[in-house]
């Protein structure tokens, strides 16, 4: 039997599906935090951040994971739990109301076999900001994972709406592209081409409920940062409120 030779799956996918293309189907299904519950809270849980730890009992006693397989204890950690809590509250949804879809982070590590950690979401002030993430069908998730052509797009658009880039020291490369990027073949046409020029379709406007959404994650951060147990990240959440000049 003759072996099969199989190209590389996204130059397969590229033959079928163009770019544009692509980002038409993200243009129409993509929801965007709108600049206004952005300015008014930018991070929504400065404690957390990928692959940090889990604590129970407001912060006193680790949270562990039993193995299924073969039954060892380890410390749980995060994945994207608090992440997609942020975009689901900043987009006025409960977690019912968004099946099938994906929090997908906008700025990060650009590693495709994803074999470099990703020091941007692993910081606690970039981890959880809503202007860097955007919500999208989950099968198109994979676009945003492995496409660098849909990422930079996607970052140019959260550039000029938030009128913020991402400045962790280990993109600078990437800040940079998008910062003197000028190729607008193939971006959305309802996606800003500068600061405040529009907004994508998607956005959701600011509104009371998300506004009292944000007032209560405000507030219990402001009384974790008095009460909450020993292993609460206090300094790092302390340092990630600065950053964003957000005050409680």
């Amino acid at each position: 039997m003759k072996q099969i030779q199989l190209a590389d799956g996204l130059e397969t996918l590229r033959r079928e599906l163009d770019l544009g293309q692509i980002m038409a189907l993200i243009e129409r299904t993509a929801r965007w935090v709108s600049p206004g519950t952005f300015a008014y809270l930018p991070l929504w849980f400065p404690e957390h951040s990928r692959k940090a730890h889990f604590y129970k009992s407001n912060w006193s006693e680790p949270q562990m994971n039993t193995s299924r397989t073969n039954g060892s204890v380890v410390h749980k950690v995060e994945g994207n739990v608090h992440a997609n809590k942020a975009l689901t509250f900043a987009l006025g949804l409960r977690s019912k109301e968004r099946t099938n879809w994906s929090c997908c982070h906008i700025w990060g590590i650009d590693d495709a076999a994803y074999q470099v950690e990703n020091s941007v979401v692993q910081d606690p002030r970039f981890f959880s900001c809503v202007g860097n993430m955007v919500l999208l069908p989950t099968p198109l998730k994979a676009f945003t994972d492995v496409m660098s052509e849909v990422k930079i797009r996607l970052r140019v658009c959260a550039t000029n709406l938030y009128g913020w880039h991402c400045d962790h020291p280990d993109i600078e490369q990437a800040a940079e592209d998008v910062l003197t990027w000028t190729d607008w073949t193939d971006y959305p046409s309802s996606w800003p081409k500068a600061r405040g020029a529009s907004y994508p379709d998607g956005t959701v406007p600011f509104s009371e409920h998300i506004k009292k959404a944000a007032d209560r994650r405000k507030e219990t951060i402001r009384q974790d940062l008095l009460a909450a147990g020993p292993h609460y990240p206090r300094e790092s959440v302390k340092a990630a409120l600065d950053y964003w000049k957000i005050s409680l």
